[in-house]
């Protein structure tokens, strides 16, 4: 599933993803691949991007049904 969340968070935050890669010690492929559904990130990962981001794991992850 697509992780339009995150997306529109880096979007509000002007970041790229290579901006949000840097940030998170990853390579952009790797927030494309999360972005788009294609990969599912560690918790640790998980908590890199919420804090870079200023964002919860709520806000950015669970998938409210």
């Amino acid at each position: 599933m697509k992780n339009l969340k995150m997306k529109a968070a880096r979007a509000a935050k002007d970041y790229s993803q290579e901006q949000l890669a840097d940030a998170c010690n990853v390579s952009r492929q790797t927030i494309s691949a999360i972005e788009k559904g294609d990969y599912n990130p560690t918790i640790n990962l998980c908590i890199a991007i919420c804090k870079a981001l200023d964002k919860t794991l709520d806000e950015l992850f669970w998938d409210e049904q």
